[in-house]
């Protein structure tokens, strides 16, 4: 009796696991063959089609990978288009990691540095602002 019911409980769960995975494989057959006829067929709370981006999805969730709202790359192209509109002839650099922004270059005041700082500050998604950027006084010849 012992090593029935394990026998028993393995049996239905196996049974189950096979009838889960050629249920799968039948709706994948039926959505590939007529995808609108499998859309209209059920309501948007049963569907169950997983693609590709899903899975990669949970596995960045799984590796604890920080998720941000921008890009690196979007952030920093923000940040220049928005110093470019107001500080037009700078020649600061920007340089954006996990929405901490370095700038970096030569500036003619330290005004004009202390404005690009406000503005980058202003930009949504910048979580803090460092400036290495030194002031340069132009000469006057």
């Amino acid at each position: 009796m012992k090593k029935l019911l394990p026998l028993i409980i393995s049996s239905i769960l196996l049974v189950g696991a096979v009838g889960c995975q050629e249920n799968h494989q039948d709706a994948a057959k039926s959505s590939t063959n007529n995808p609108t006829s499998q859309a209209s067929a059920k309501p948007a709370s049963q569907t169950t089609d997983k693609t590709p981006k899903d899975t990669t999805e949970k596995t960045a969730v799984t590796k604890n990978t920080p998720v941000t709202t921008k890009s690196e790359g979007a952030l920093k192209s923000e940040v220049v288009k928005k110093l470019k509109a107001e500080l037009p002839n700078n020649k600061l650099e920007v340089e954006a990691k996990a929405g901490n922004i370095v700038i970096k270059g030569t500036a003619t005041s330290n005004a004009e540095l202390q404005k690009a700082e406000k503005l980058v500050k202003e930009v949504k998604g910048v979580k803090s602002v460092k400036v290495e950027a030194k002031v340069l006084i132009p000469n006057k010849i």
